[in-house]
């Protein structure tokens, strides 16, 4: 696995925990601030992980409206909190983030939603971020 894709994988943990908590993103970059000091073999994957998470932080409101313009038929309220994460972290990554290709942001987002959604999360996050990247093209 990647150094980007366990980071991906961190930051996933990071916003879902955040999410399902009820916590502010800076209270839980905190508490895995300081988890990551006491783990160096951890630190490639923790740098990007935090920049996802202040990224996503930093655009929620664009993120969420682009998943509530695009997501029919579905809110943010009545999403999986997994899936919710997931598509964060790609949207961030397909609109603020130039280093990662849109086909690697998605084939991402769509392997995760495999692993830890629903069977039905696959489909549905890579045709939201299908059409999200087509409108957003670099």
């Amino acid at each position: 696995m990647s150094a980007r894709t366990k980071a991906r994988k961190r930051a996933l943990d990071l916003l879902y925990q955040a999410d399902v908590r009820q916590q502010t993103l800076a209270e839980v970059l905190s508490a895995e601030a300081s988890r990551a000091v006491s783990e160096p073999d951890r630190q490639a994957s923790w740098l990007y992980a935090r920049e996802i998470v202040d990224g996503v932080g930093d655009h929620a409101e664009e993120i969420d409206e682009q998943i509530e313009t695009y997501a029919q038929g579905w809110t943010l309220a009545r999403m999986p909190t997994v899936d919710r994460a997931i598509l964060r972290i790609a949207i961030w990554e397909i609109l603020f983030n130039d280093e990662v290709p849109h086909g690697v942001a998605i084939d991402e987002a769509v392997e995760a939603a495999k692993t830890l959604s629903t069977d039905d999360s696959a489909g549905f996050i890579n045709g939201l971020l299908g059409k999200i990247s087509q409108i957003n093209p670099r």
